[in-house]
């Protein structure tokens, strides 16, 4: 799209880009290795490793202790035993018998009580570790909630407010010390942005105003009858290198403004943004030979209508700027799709090489073309619609086209 060159026909296009545009998702919040969960899991995997020692000295003492029990015996020629709590003792035997079968019931009892000891221990363990990971968790929330505070402001400053401060309280420690650091960087920070602000200001002024007094005097110097062709020949000359500057102060203004994010945002529909921009790209694409397609179905997105009519315009310039001396084409459409707002503008043109594609979003950058001396532009106009598309939190990517030519695809967030 960004090209001024033509290309042999027997030139083939080059292979599609192997590379994915599209931004890989960010997984669940619950599957995020955050530091509060990882706190959480070593606070209770220290406590449950701790438990499980515990139980094992306990659970070992108490089998010592019961094998240091004293044992019963029976003496005697003939004695009779109730049957109470051992099943297997007999009534009427022998004292060896009756010994031996105490013996037994003895060591099974001792066996019983130490697995109802060790279940009933596992299940309080299992218990107190789950209460363990839940206290962990919360208290990890707590040590680290400065954190969460410096994460929100950060995000807030990222929306171009530049003005939010964390503010921390508390002891001075270390999470103090960062928020406080923080809150300098922002400091320095908007002293240099308000400063840069007042330069694009003043920087407006200044060189909008003598090329406005130029143009003036050209035009006043043009419309004179009495003037001699060679001069006539210069006024035009000068007025279309007056305009050309007029073109790269209003672009570099543009694009220093669009670099902030857009607060005041409001619905505004992508098909109508499109269909204008469109209308005023017809008139040249009809001098080219560029017929106009596409289908623009209704779809709102939430930004700034001026700034989203600059991305429509100046991709679709471009598409009718560079294309092919005959039979071109200029596709453009809209079609919303879930949580955003896609605009697509696609044309044929000069082949495009997939490593030059990024190239064409950089500033005075064009394909094989110089920076000065075209009539195409002043090579600002991808720097500038990359621009307002990240003011506008979306994203805008360039594939070439089987034959050549571009496909442009912006996609806001609705």
């Amino acid at each position: 799209m960004a090209t001024s060159s033509q290309l042999p026909p027997s030139v083939t296009a080059p292979p599609k880009p192997t590379w994915s545009p599209e931004p890989h998702g960010r997984p669940a919040p619950w599957l995020r290795p955050t530091i509060r969960i990882r706190l959480a899991l070593l606070y209770g995997g220290m406590f449950l490793m701790a438990g499980i020692v515990l139980l094992t000295i306990i659970y070992i003492l108490a089998a010592n202790t019961l094998k240091e029990a004293p044992e019963f015996r029976v003496f005697g020629s003939n004695v009779r035993v109730g049957n109470i709590s051992c099943p297997d003792l007999p009534s009427v035997g022998t004292v060896d018998e009756i010994n031996s079968a105490i013996g037994t019931c003895i060591r099974d009892q001792r066996a019983m009580a130490l697995h109802s000891f060790l279940n009933r221990s596992l299940i309080a363990l299992v218990g107190l570790t789950v209460v363990a990971f839940a206290f962990g968790y919360a208290m990890a929330g707590r040590v680290l909630s400065p954190l969460g505070r410096i994460t929100r402001t950060a995000q807030r400053v990222a929306g171009s407010d530049l003005h939010r401060r964390i503010e921390l309280g508390g002891p001075d420690d270390e999470l103090k010390e960062l928020a406080d650091t923080f809150d300098e960087m922002l400091d320095r920070l908007d002293r240099a942005f308000e400063s840069q602000r007042r330069f694009v200001s003043n920087a407006s002024h200044e060189l909008r105003t003598p090329l406005a007094i130029n143009r003036t005097l050209l035009e006043v110097q043009l419309a004179d009858p009495e003037a001699s062709p060679e001069l006539q020949q210069l006024g035009k000359t000068l007025l279309a290198t007056n305009e050309r500057s007029e073109q790269l102060v209003e672009g570099l203004l543009l694009l220093a403004r669009s670099e902030n994010k857009v607060v005041d945002k409001r619905p505004v529909d992508l098909s109508e943004v499109a269909a204008q921009a469109v209308d005023q790209s017809r008139e040249e694409a009809h001098g080219k030979g560029v017929e106009f397609r596409g289908v623009r179905g209704q779809v709102f997105v939430q930004g700034n209508g001026v700034l989203l009519e600059r991305i429509a315009l100046n991709l679709v310039q471009n598409a009718v700027r560079y294309n092919v001396p005959e039979d071109g084409w200029v596709e453009v459409s809209t079609e919303p799709q879930p949580g955003c707002a896609v605009l697509v503008v696609a044309n044929t043109g000069p082949v495009v090489p997939a490593y030059e594609v990024e190239n064409l979003f950089e500033p005075f950058r064009r394909l094989r073309t110089e920076r000065t001396g075209s009539d195409k532009g002043v090579g600002l106009g991808l720097s500038i619609v990359r621009s307002v598309v990240r003011a506008h939190d979306g994203t805008i990517t360039a594939q070439p086209r089987e034959g050549g030519g571009l496909v442009m695809r912006v996609v806001l967030p609705s």
